[in-house]
């Protein structure tokens, strides 16, 4: 649901990052956008999880957590004052997916699916499994195991909508309390979260998109954490001097660099391995196309920006002080582009290489 408003070079091929692009001036000013988006490694289990809320079940112990929340916007902001990390595992059927969210105030007042469940405190995921940007699947989940689910053709900033009365009907979901919810009389330690995502629910062709050993997904987690006080018995939203409520804290895996948990190619990677958690899973291996696809985002974000300014696209890559032969670990690549004053196209490609190109609305291939 729309909210409130990387090019990290990596050298060698298990993926070692600089802190910035900072080689060519073409990227000055976008930093924020082109920071190393983190990974994560899945390992493949044989025994589901009991999916009630609860992660403490055996086959969750050998997985391992992830790096803590930050900011949506990365270190342009101070550190969460709650704790929230996630784990993953899979098998032929679900990826499985278990939060834990520090939370002295456990609150939730939204009951019926579909409600926008962020205006409660909520956890968050977003999955792209095709790695497109477009045709992605987001569910949204408060403490009273209330979940929203919604699919989106492209991004809000290509001019989409949301699907909400799309259903991931094989879903299961739970939530686990530690402590009371909706009374302000007592500190709470936080709650958890357990989901089993069907591969069939968030597959948009008719075969279902079941991962195999190395694929690679992009998937972002999000925490919604709202400032409140209490009035009477109930916790509520606290506002400004001008009686509007404060914004939302937005808490995130993998920073975002923008207020907009909607750009996806800022998510994270999820790597699939069919070794079994508690045994050596692989090393996450960035993908040179990742590498070349960077700069068809340059090329987009530079578009978007001229395209501001003028009322119209750039004619030509000169036009936006990008060049057309780049060096990518010692590989040239071409960077074409085809434009009017109102659509684009960008192709980049290398000698060993598929072409992968990207549009005006955001749609790489």
């Amino acid at each position: 649901m729309k909210k409130h408003y990387f090019m990290t070079l990596v050298i060698g091929a298990l993926g070692c990052a600089s802190a910035i692009f900072a080689q060519s001036s073409a990227f000055k000013g976008l930093e924020h956008l082109f920071t190393m988006p983190k990974n994560y490694v899945a390992g493949y289990t044989a025994t589901p999880p009991v999916i009630d809320g609860n992660i403490n079940d055996r086959v969750w112990q050998n997985a391992q957590w992830s790096e803590s929340f930050e900011d949506i916007e990365g270190d342009l902001k101070p550190k969460p004052y709650y704790d929230t990390k996630v784990k993953m595992l899979w098998d032929s059927t679900y990826l499985y997916i278990a939060a834990n969210l520090d939370d002295e105030n456990v609150w939730a007042y939204l009951t019926e699916r579909d409600q926008v469940v962020f205006f409660d405190n909520d956890f968050e995921v977003f999955i792209n499994p095709v790695n497109t940007s477009h045709q992605y699947f987001e569910y949204e989940i408060n403490a009273l195991n209330t979940m929203f689910d919604l699919f989106l053709p492209k991004p809000y900033r290509s001019g989409s909508g949301a699907l909400i009365s799309w259903d991931s009907n094989r879903l299961k979901h739970g939530v686990h309390i530690y402590g009371s919810l909706n009374d302000p009389g007592d500190k709470d330690k936080g709650w958890t979260v357990e989901l089993a995502i069907p591969f069939s629910d968030i597959t948009v062709a008719n075969i279902p998109n079941i991962p195999k050993n190395g694929d690679i997904w992009r998937i972002n987690f999000s925490r919604v954490q709202w400032e409140t006080e209490v009035s009477g018995d109930k916790y509520v939203k606290k506002c400004d001097s001008n009686n509007r409520v404060l914004p939302e804290n937005n808490w995130v895996w993998s920073p975002q660099g923008i207020i907009d948990m909607h750009a996806p190619e800022r998510w994270g990677y999820l790597q699939f391995s069919t070794n079994e958690p508690g045994t050596k899973l692989p090393e996450f291996v960035l993908p040179y196309s990742e590498l070349q696809r960077q700069y068809l985002w340059l090329v987009y974000y530079k578009q978007r920006q001229y395209r501001g300014v003028n009322g119209k696209f750039a004619k030509n890559l000169k036009e936006l002080g990008i060049s057309e032969n780049i060096s990518i670990e010692g590989k040239q690549n071409k960077l074409t582009m085809e434009s009017t004053s109102s659509q684009f196209s960008a192709i980049i490609s290398a000698a060993d290489s598929k072409e992968i190109r990207i549009n005006d609305e955001g749609l790489i291939r």
